[in-house]
């Protein structure tokens, strides 16, 4: 009786480590499931974040070209009134930059 005892024993212990190795297995399953589900879940996340990031890039870009052109005009506008500005002051003063270039020139110091 007593090793009959110990067989059933035995038995139950395999019994338990089987059904532990079970629910080891299912929690392992579990986990590789809900990883997976979860590594979708940011896949799907930073898709969404990257489209909206594209979307104002391109707002953004749509919004600069379109002010570009309206730069430029303004750009080139106010670097002419400045080439007139620089024009009419060399004219004002050029006689006497011609007159002290020729006081300097023709007069000789001891």
């Amino acid at each position: 009786m007593d090793s009959s005892r110990r067989q059933g024993g035995i038995q139950q212990l395999l019994a338990a480590e089987q059904e532990a190795q079970h629910i080891v297995n299912a929690a392992r399953n579990a986990k590789m499931a809900r990883l997976k589900q979860a590594k979708e879940e940011a896949e799907k996340e930073i898709a969404e974040y990257r489209a909206q990031m594209e979307a104002e890039f391109q707002r953004k870009v749509a919004e600069s070209s379109g002010d570009s052109g309206a730069n430029v005009k303004r750009l080139e506008q106010e670097t002419d009134m400045k080439i007139q500005h620089l024009k009419s002051q060399a004219a004002s003063i050029s006689n006497d930059v011609v007159y002290m270039l020729l006081k300097h020139a023709t007069t000789v110091k001891n």
